[in-house]
This record gives C-alpha cells, sequence and structure tokens, in this order.
C-alpha cells in the first residue's frame, strides 16, 4: 500500500517574489515533505499564492489564488487542514486589512471542520485593540499555534490565548539549505573581504539610507571592502540597492556590485553563504546570514529585527531613526577581525535553532495523524 495522502493549504504572502517570504514557504513545503516521510504521509501542498502560476513552477507543487475566493473556498474543501504562516501575517503596521484577511482564511477552514495550525508566526505590531478579540476567537479554535519569538507570545497572551497552547519556535528559515545547482559566483572577485547588502525602503526621505551609503562608502574606501547588495524583495529592494550604490557615487567601481536575477531562495541564502559579514534591513537577509555562520549587523526598523537579534543575544547597531555611521564602522571592523569567534560564541545557539525550527511541521503531522486514529476508533 502507499502512503497516506494529506492536502494541506498553505496561507501566507506567498508569489510576491520577496525572498524571505518566499524562503518561509520553501522552509515549511520541505519541512513537511521530510515530516511526511517519517510519518508515512504524503504531503500535497496546495499554497495560497498572489501569482499561483509562479508559485507551480516554481516549487512544483498545486497553487490557487489567494485574491479568489472561489479558488480559496475550493482549494480549503479539498483539503485535510490549513497552515498559516510563517511570516509577520498578523500585523497592522501595514495597513488595517491585513489581519482580517489572514484571520478569514483560518475562519473558513475552521467553518469547513478543517484542523488548523499556526505555523512560526511573528505577531505585531498590532495597535487596533479591537483585533485583539478577533485574534483571540479564530486562535483558541486552532489545534496548534507556534509563533518565532517570545514577544509574540507575550502579545497573544494580552489577548487572551493562554501561554501553554503557544510553542516559541524559530523562524522556519533557520532550518533552509542552499541548493546544489552550480550557479554560485566566486566568494571574492577582488580577493577582499565581502561585506553583504540588504536594503529597503523604509522613510520617505531615504535619510536612513544616505547615511548607510556614507557607512558603506567610507568601508569600501577606507577599509578595503567589496560591497555586495543582495536584493530582497524584487524590484523595490534592487531600486533602493542602486539609489544607495549613487549616493556612494559606487558607478563603475569593482569593488561594488549588485546580484541579479536571484530568484530562488536556496539561491539567495547561497549568496549570503559567500560573504564574510552582513549587513541588514531585511529580517531574513539576517536569518539567512545567521543560518550560514555568517556574523550580521542589523538595522532596525521594526520590532521583529531586535526580536531575532535578540535570540542570538545581539543588538541593532542602528535603526532607520538613528544611524550611528562611526557606531556601524567600528562593529564593522570588531566583527571582520574577530569572525570566527563570532562564529564559535553563535554556533551552538544557531545549531538549536536550525534544529528546532522542523518542530512545527513534526506536530503538525503527528496532530493529524492523531485526528485520524481517533476518527477511525470512533467509527
Amino acid at each position: 500500500m502507499g502512503a497516506a495522502v494529506k492536502r494541506i493549504v498553505l496561507s501566507g504572502y506567498y508569489g510576491y517574489k520577496n525572498s524571505g517570504d518566499e524562503a518561509v514557504l520553501q522552509s515549511i513545503l520541505l519541512a513537511l515533505q521530510k515530516e511526511g516521510g517519517r510519518h508515512g504521509v504524503r504531503v500535497e501542498p496546495i499554497v495560497l499564492s498572489g501569482d499561483p502560476a509562479w508559485t507551480e513552477r516554481m516549487y512544483g507543487v498545486r497553487a490557487a489564488h489567494r485574491m479568489k475566493p472561489m479558488e480559496v473556498i475550493r482549494a480549503i474543501r479539498q483539503s485535510d487542514g490549513l497552515i498559516s504562516g510563517g511570516g509577520s501575517l498578523l500585523q497592522d503596521a501595514t495597513g488595517a486589512k491585513t489581519i482580517p484577511y489572514y484571520l478569514a482564511i483560518i475562519k473558513l477552514a475552521q467553518w469547513f471542520g478543517k484542523p488548523t495550525f499556526v505555523y512560526s508566526q511573528g505577531i505585531g505590531p498590532v495597535r487596533r485593540k479591537m483585533f485583539y478579540s478577533w485574534i483571540s476567537r479564530v486562535y483558541n479554535k486552532c489545534q496548534y499555534l507556534s509563533v518565532r519569538d517570545s514577544e509574540s507570545a507575550e502579545l497573544l497572551a494580552q489577548m487572551g490565548i493562554r501561554g501553554e497552547r503557544v510553542e516559541v519556535v524559530p523562524d522556519p528559515v533557520m532550518g533552509l539549505t542552499p541548493r546544489d545547482n552550480g550557479s554560485l559566483r566566486n566568494p571574492s572577485e577582488t580577493g577582499r573581504p565581502v561585506v553583504g547588502v540588504s536594503v529597503r525602503y523604509w522613510k520617505e526621505d531615504r535619510s536612513e539610507l544616505r547615511k548607510l551609503a556614507e557607512c558603506l562608502g567610507r568601508l569600501e574606501e577606507e577599509r578595503g571592502i567589496e560591497i555586495r547588495f543582495l536584493p530582497f524583495h524584487l524590484p523595490d529592494d534592487e531600486r533602493a540597492s542602486l539609489d544607495v550604490m549613487d549616493w556612494m557615487n559606487a558607478k563603475g567601481k569593482p569593488n561594488v556590485h549588485i546580484v541579479r536575477d536571484v530568484i530562488h531562495p536556496q539561491d539567495m541564502l547561497a549568496q549570503v553563504g559567500q560573504c564574510d559579514l552582513l549587513i541588514g534591513m531585511r529580517l531574513h537577509s539576517l536569518i539567512y546570514a545567521a543560518s550560514q555562520y555568517v556574523p550580521v549587523i542589523g538595522i532596525s526598523y521594526d520590532p521583529k529585527i531586535d526580536q531575532f537579534l535578540h535570540r542570538l543575544g545581539m543588538e541593532a547597531a542602528g535603526s532607520t531613526d538613528h544611524m550611528d555611521v562611526p557606531k556601524i564602522l567600528e562593529e564593522v571592523d570588531r566583527l571582520l577581525r574577530g569572525k570566527m569567534q563570532w562564529i564559535e560564541s553563535k554556533r551552538l545557539l544557531i545549531d538549536q535553532l536550525k534544529e528546532a525550527a522542523h518542530r512545527p511541521a513534526e506536530h503538525i503531522l503527528s496532530l493529524m495523524q492523531e485526528s485520524k486514529r481517533a476518527l477511525k476508533e470512533g467509527s
């Protein structure tokens, strides 16, 4: 007899070519595949995507359009359960519609009697208090809840969700590994230390990026460093990177590059792994780097950056509100000189996070198997 089949709908910010969110999806898909094999289950994912055709080509899975109600309903009705996550889905910093959308997807699955699972989500900020009761009512009916940091668990507790119901786990991307597809460039074409840089637009006046350009320009000129920009969210991050390069007067400089046309998250992970140090605004640029034992310098624009750095026993070197150029330069010097010491001091912690990143998939498959046994015994 063949393995049992479980169709699981995945709800998240997928199909928008954001490397961090796509890495979350790929990490969950791989973890479900691995844990399914251990449980004698063949998992057939159905991904709710902003671009279903692209998602199907990229990952070889079924996809439905996340904004077309009939496609969403059909996918959920055909499924054996729904996973919401990971990523920062329950937050209202980007608008008032985000939280109602993701809660509605979970609630729809619950209406159809499907088990629902929350997979390593980052919760907050939730500034509109009316959402507290909405989140509590929906989440309290989920079979499994996991969040990626203790701050998220504390926020759920404030909403009335008992702490013992919530498991704190790492971001799923900590468990991702690069693909071996021969597409990598040399670690350095200049022989210089490589500093990877992940930037994004945040402030309207771009003052934080201008300050960072000042810092990077001095690194390239005074420290003999190669600067490699790594755009995580296309096309916005590529434009932001090019702006910073312009403010650095980097046109034509052989020591300043931008990595282009890297779409697959495991390929971007490999690019990050070739750096000697990473300066990142994007959360998943920092997670990619840590998972590959690359020292990190975080520039905070959101509490989720600080929360991840705290798990590594670190603080952000700057923020979008305050960029201390001398302090960042000093931190770059310290980490490049002490790269091996940083790796050895963080190795055990990083290894623990990588190992624990698969826990949600293990729990979800176990719960689905238990549910199946209970139904058989009750029939």
